[in-house]
């Protein structure tokens, strides 16, 4: 397996790069895995959970609720680490490799111990796994394009975003279903067999990725500590507080909205659906509206207004906002003894995909075009740090309410983050006033002023 098949430098072509495929087919199953496992776990651990002897052992709501924002802000936070393997000392395709065969393993520690012990290993392995290959993934998107095709980098993004919600769609809606019947050994398993597969499609295209040679550990340090990266690390610490909140509302599709889900009547083309797989139609939602923000309402809002992503990170927050409305609107009636009908929240959903197009995607492709090409793996854990920090808000609101400390029962649990989100997008309008910065590309040295 030596270097001297390896491209070091993008290929120079107006169009897309050779190793986009394989790179978007190892992001589409690895999303898989990753949000497969992801949609059952709170359902897991307050409904099969045992403890050594077999007998059942499961959590409370906002334990389960806490347990599972720690972990996904482990996910989150574990990037730097990653970045900095991956950028310092291996580079990103032998980080990835490496990590990928680590979170391979933690999907089987779940699918083989159904106890606290087993859910606590098998999480901390994907913590690592999942959370070391995230910066490597995404900027090695990135990485594949020159001052050629550098037009397509907001169409690529668009894509590798299509195939991370293609993956989570077709997992939200099964893996629950082997939940329920199956058991949690099967419905831990697949995801597993899935992260392999991933695996091997990253490995399949090692000859036609670029691979970005890591810096060393004394240039590394040299290159992060200059003034103009600092600079540039600074800028865009910026957004990840207005970030922060919007992914602490973003992130309980998977927890609870699941719990509310399961007091709403949920019949729907002839059949009652499961809790967890309600969540399915968000990614359904992000296959059905990237296109149509790409090629229709952004070119239209443009015409009239001109859109920055800055902006459109901007919007996404105010979006949030109605999101979190609707879901403490169906709270206020379930709270009254009644059961909406799951359509209600089908419509947050619709809101809330919106928003996390206009956040999320925009959030992540202005990542990588701000940082320096020494450091495009670190900087993106400015993107994931923010979703790290969501998590640990959320599982420390959760803490105070087991413990007491605080009282959010009910529809006042989503009214209170209906509140933070409305204060911090407000917050964001002042401040993105202030953003100065650059875009960098692999091949050239500095583009204009952002």
């Amino acid at each position: 397996m030596g270097k001297k098949n390896y491209l070091t430098a993008p290929i120079k072509t107006t169009g897309m790069p050779p190793g986009v495929p394989y790179i978007v087919g190892n992001e589409a199953a690895e999303r898989f895995s990753y949000y497969g496992m992801n949609s059952i776990l709170v359902v897991f651990m307050t409904s099969m959970l045992r403890d050594a002897q077999g007998n059942l052992a499961v959590m409370s709501e906002p334990e389960a609720k806490a347990w599972y924002h720690t972990f996904v802000a482990a996910v989150y936070l574990l990037p730097i680490l990653g970045a900095f393997i991956s950028d310092a000392l291996l580079g990103k395709y032998r980080t990835i490799m490496t990590l990928s065969i680590v979170y391979c393993f933690g999907h089987f520690a779940l699918a083989i111990d159904h106890t606290r012990l087993g859910l606590l290993i098998g999480l901390t392995l994907i913590a690592l796994g999942a959370g070391g290959i995230k910066p490597c993934v995404s900027a090695n998107v990135g990485d594949q394009f020159g001052k050629l095709n550098q037009h397509l980098l907001p169409r690529v993004f668009t894509w590798f975003y299509f195939s991370i919600n293609l993956g989570s769609a077709v997992s939200t809606l099964i893996i629950p279903e082997l939940l329920e019947r199956c058991g949690p050994d099967i419905a831990f398993g697949v995801p597993g067999v899935f992260m392999a597969i991933a695996t091997i499609i990253f490995w399949a295209g090692r000859n036609k990725f670029v691979h970005i040679p890591p810096a060393g550990l004394r240039n590394y340090i040299r290159e992060v500590l200059t003034r103009e990266n600092l600079k540039a690390l600074a800028n865009l610490l910026m957004l990840v507080p207005f970030g922060t909140i919007f992914w602490s509302l973003w992130q309980q599709v998977f927890s609870s909205w699941i719990l509310q889900a399961q007091h709403m009547d949920r019949h729907m083309f002839g059949r009652e659906w499961l809790p967890a797989q309600i969540q399915t139609v968000n990614p359904i939602f992000i296959l059905a509206m990237l296109p149509l923000f790409s090629y229709v309402v952004y070119p239209a809002i443009d015409k009239f207004w001109r859109l920055t992503p800055l902006r459109k990170f901007g919007m996404g927050m105010f979006l949030m906002v109605f999101a979190f409305l609707i879901a403490a609107w169906i709270q206020t009636r379930i709270d009254a003894g009644q059961t909406p009908h799951i359509i209600w929240q089908i419509i947050g959903y619709v809101v809330l995909t919106a928003a996390e197009i206009m956040v999320s995607v925009t959030h992540l492709e202005f990542a990588y075009t701000q940082a320096p090409k020494k450091m495009k793996s670190l900087v993106m854990c400015t993107y994931l740090g923010s979703i790290a920090l969501g998590n640990v808000f959320t599982a420390q609101v959760n803490v105070l309410i087991q413990k007491g400390t605080v009282k959010l029962a009910g529809a006042s649990y989503y009214y209170f983050f209906v509140l933070v989100m409305l204060v911090t997008a407000i917050a964001f309008v002042f401040c993105a006033r202030f953003y100065r910065g650059r875009t960098y590309i692999q091949d050239e040295e500095e583009s204009a002023p952002v």
